[in-house]
């Protein structure tokens, strides 16, 4: 009888495996075939740099010789009261002797010189220094946030932590780092012609302060500040309108020529090169290179392996 009972489920699970009711496994997709895609869009984009600053009270700041030439100063002294309108401090002379004049603006006083009269000097380089009447913000740089904000066009966003902001903030000066500043001493006049010059004791003369490298900007004068109260201050250095962008995580680069996977009717990838331009960290346009039709894959291509014994002395393949 038993052996009746497995012959019986024996032809039981082989009509089972042979019927039309067996699972199924799914289809995988073909090796190198993208599962997900994006689309390039339009926008506008901003490429920020955060800084951690504070509220200073008269704090200084640097101005540039606006090109290549020699700096002569004029006889300036340092303000009594807050000068309502600019002061003509320096003019360079270009090569072909074309007067180019610096002025401390408004609402701030001359400081010092921050080169010889007469000096050679290059466009871009300091060479005054002034000192800025009320408060204003500063942030103190590194290099490489001096590299990111130099020659960027300026526009700063402040947010003075638990207080006003966030407000538009207008740059002061230079971002670069200051040599001390002098204000010679006037020669005092003599009493008669045959009377012998005085002559003044040494460093007998106004100095401004060295500084590092810093950013300073002023806001609305109806916004309350602190003297010490700690901000934050976001320089926008680059922005473009309606470019083309996708995100960085499609793409492979992030500087300058960089590639794309776009993704066919048939699911496969071909690898494109694209010309990149700004990012936010998370977006990045695409100068060229892609016409904003295409499907791309997410994630961007991957670097080529080197080929075995192509490592160099620090890899496998060293020899």
């Amino acid at each position: 009888m038993l052996g009746v009972s497995a012959v019986l489920l024996a032809g039981t699970a082989l009509v089972a495996c042979g019927s039309d009711d067996k699972p199924t496994t799914p289809d995988l997709a073909a090796r190198g075939t993208a599962m997900t895609t994006v689309k390039p869009e339009r926008r506008d984009l901003a490429n920020k740099v955060s800084l951690t600053g504070k509220v200073v009270l008269n704090p200084t700041y640097g101005l540039v010789a606006p090109v290549d030439g020699e700096v002569r100063f004029l006889n300036v002294r340092p303000p009594t009261r807050t000068p309502t309108k600019a002061t003509r401090v320096a003019t360079v002379y270009d090569d072909d002797d074309k007067a180019h004049h610096i002025e401390v603006p408004a609402g701030s006083g001359f400081a010092g010189r921050l080169v010889d009269d007469r000096a050679t000097v290059t466009a871009g380089m300091p060479v005054v220094s002034a000192k800025y009447a009320g408060y204003a913000l500063v942030a103190e740089l590194d290099g490489g946030q001096a590299y990111q904000i130099s020659g960027a066009a300026g526009t700063v966003i402040a947010q003075i932590k638990n207080g006003p902001g966030p407000f538009p903030c207008t740059m002061l000066g230079t971002i670069a780092a200051l040599p001390a500043g002098n204000v010679p001493e006037e020669p005092a006049p003599s009493t008669s012609a045959s009377a012998p010059p005085v002559v003044r004791e040494p460093g007998n003369t106004q100095n401004s302060e060295p500084t590092g490298l810093r950013l300073t900007c002023t806001g609305a004068a109806d916004i309350k500040m602190i003297n010490g109260a700690a901000a934050t201050l976001e320089v926008v250095t680059q922005s473009a309108s309606n470019v083309l962008t996708l995100p960085v995580e499609a793409v492979a680069g992030k500087q300058g020529k960089g590639q794309v996977d776009v993704v066919g009717p048939d699911g496969m990838r071909q690898t494109r090169e694209v010309v990149l331009g700004l990012t936010d960290g998370k977006v990045i346009e695409i100068k060229s290179g892609l016409t904003g039709d295409e499907m791309v894959a997410v994630p961007g291509p991957n670097l080529p392996q080197p080929a075995p014994g192509e490592n160099g002395p620090l890899g496998p393949g060293t020899k």
